[in-house]
C-alpha cells in the first residue's frame, strides 16, 4: 500500500500510461489461442482485458476484451465470443485465476468443434503484454468530502490507475478510493459500500469517471445524514 492509505493522510493522486510490448506470440486458431494461454505473461492478459481503455482505438469493438472480439470477427465462432464476452476480470482475485478460467472456457470449446477454424496470417492473434507507467500528478486530496467533485476533474489515466488497475493490485477487486477511505474507520461505509457496485468492465473511463462521481455525491449524501 502507498501514501494513498491511512488516517488523516491525503490521497495521492497519480496518473498513468500503459506501454504495449510485442511477445512475439500469434494464433491461428483456437487450439494455439489456448496452448499459449497457458503460460503467456500475465501482463498479456492484463492488457488484452484492460488495455483497450487507455489504447486509442479506431474501431467500435462489439465485446470488452480482445479475446472474444478476435473469436467473433477472425473466427466467427460468436459462441466462444460470447462465452468469452461474459467473463468479468473484477470476479477474480488475480490474473492466474482468470487464466484458469480462460483456459477452462477454451477446453470446453475445443470438445464441442471438430475442426477447430483456421485464420489467414494477416489475421493472427497477436498475445501483446502491457507495461504499466505510473507517475505522481503532484494532486493532493486533504479532505475525503472533496472526492466527488475532484474525482469528476482527474485524467482518464487517473481513473485508470485508481480504480481499473487498482482492482488488480489489491486482493478481492477493491480501488484506491476505498482503500483511502477506509483509513477513516466506519465513518465512510456508505460511500464503499457504492463505490464496491460501480463494475468498471462495462464501461468507457469516461464513464466511469462520470459514474463514479455520481455515486460518491450520493454517497457523502448518506453519510452526512
Amino acid at each position: 500500500m502507498d501514501s494513498t492509505n491511512g488516517t488523516n493522510l491525503p490521497f495521492v493522486v497519480r496518473d498513468c500510461a500503459l506501454v504495449a510490448v510485442s511477445t512475439g506470440k500469434q494464433a491461428q486458431n483456437l487450439r494455439e489461442l489456448r496452448d499459449h494461454m497457458l503460460n503467456i505473461h500475465e501482463g498479456s492478459i492484463y492488457y488484452h482485458f484492460w488495455g483497450g481503455l487507455l489504447q486509442a482505438r479506431f474501431d467500435d469493438p462489439q465485446f470488452n476484451n480482445d479475446f472474444a472480439n478476435w473469436s467473433h470477427y477472425r473466427l466467427h465462432d460468436n459462441i466462444l465470443a460470447e462465452r468469452l464476452a461474459v467473463i468479468d476480470p473484477t470476479d477474480f482475485d488475480d490474473l492466474e485465476a482468470m487464466r484458469r478460467e480462460l483456459v477452462e472456457v477454451l477446453d470446453q470449446r475445443l470438445d464441442e468443434v471438430d475442426r477447430p477454424a483456421w485464420v489467414p496470417i494477416d489475421r493472427q492473434f497477436h498475445f501483446i503484454r502491457s507495461q504499466i507507467v505510473v507517475f505522481d500528478t503532484g494532486w493532493r486530496i486533504e479532505k475525503p468530502e472533496s472526492l466527488p467533485d475532484l474525482v469528476s476533474k482527474m485524467s482518464v489515466g487517473s481513473i485508470f490507475y485508481h480504480v481499473v488497475d487498482a482492482r488488480v493490485r489489491y486482493p478481492k477487486g477493491a480501488d484506491d478510493f476505498r482503500a483511502w477511505l477506509g483509513g477513516f474507520g466506519d465513518r465512510f461505509k456508505p460511500v464503499c459500500a457504492r463505490l464496491a457496485a460501480v463494475d468498471p468492465n462495462f464501461m468507457t473511463l469516461v464513464e466511469l469517471r462520470r459514474k463514479l462521481a455520481t455515486v460518491l455525491r450520493m454517497g457523502f449524501g448518506e453519510a452526512q445524514k
